[in-house]
């Protein structure tokens, strides 16, 4: 399928998504990968990987990048040559990536009732407005999480705790943003975030509040 959506949410910032529904070949033909990057990919044991690794370069291309246009540091953390920020993400049959002048996040997650077994691990200060026996406590937990997520990746930070670091502020599924924070080092930074749902999944980006 070519390219699912794209977001501008300002002059200095696109979102890309794609939806994975090509074969391993029919994605692999089309592009070019670096030898790293091509053993990484035949080294997965899972195809589904393999497609949502294969799909990102197909993002890339989107933005007029190439594979060798990528790298990453020892936190994991993708770059571009040029300098522009990009963030990265895939779940199941979807992919994103975030090109902008500014440090940025993005994560896709499908929306699964198990989130709400581990809600304890990453949330403490949203459990005061979430309703645990709402009909839409799982699409917001997975918000929650989305954002966390996000905001886990622009920090690139070795030991930032979900729980403990990390907050978003209230929100309803309708407003499509709210605020989130990371209380780190007794340094404290806002990001503006951005939410929406397609399709059983839910994908979030935070850039710094502007």
């Amino acid at each position: 399928m070519p390219l699912y959506k794209t977001l501008i949410p300002n002059s200095q910032t696109t979102v890309k998504i794609w939806k994975i529904d090509e074969s391993f070949d029919e994605l692999l033909k089309p592009i070019f990968l670096k030898p790293e990057s091509l053993n990484r990919v035949l080294g997965m044991k899972s195809e589904l990987h393999q497609r949502g690794f294969l799909s990102v370069r197909h993002l890339l291309a989107e933005f007029g990048y190439t594979d060798s246009d990528l790298f990453y540091d020892d936190n994991g953390k993708p770059h571009l040559k040029d300098g522009k920020h990009i963030s990265i993400t895939h779940s199941f049959t979807f992919s994103g990536v975030v090109v902008s002048e500014n440090v940025v996040g993005i994560d896709i997650e499908k929306q699964r009732d198990k989130i709400g077994i581990i809600a304890h691990k990453f949330m403490d200060y949203e459990n005061q407005y979430l309703n645990r026996d709402a009909d839409d406590y799982i699409r917001k937990l997975t918000v929650v999480w989305c954002i966390k997520e996000s905001l886990y990746k622009l920090f690139a930070t070795p030991g930032l705790s979900f729980l403990q670091h990390t907050l978003v502020i209230p929100f309803e599924l309708v407003d499509t943003e709210t605020r989130a924070w990371i209380d780190y080092d007794n340094k404290k930074h806002g990001y503006d975030t951005t939410f929406l749902e397609f399709e059983g999944f839910t994908c979030a980006f935070a850039l710094p509040i502007s």
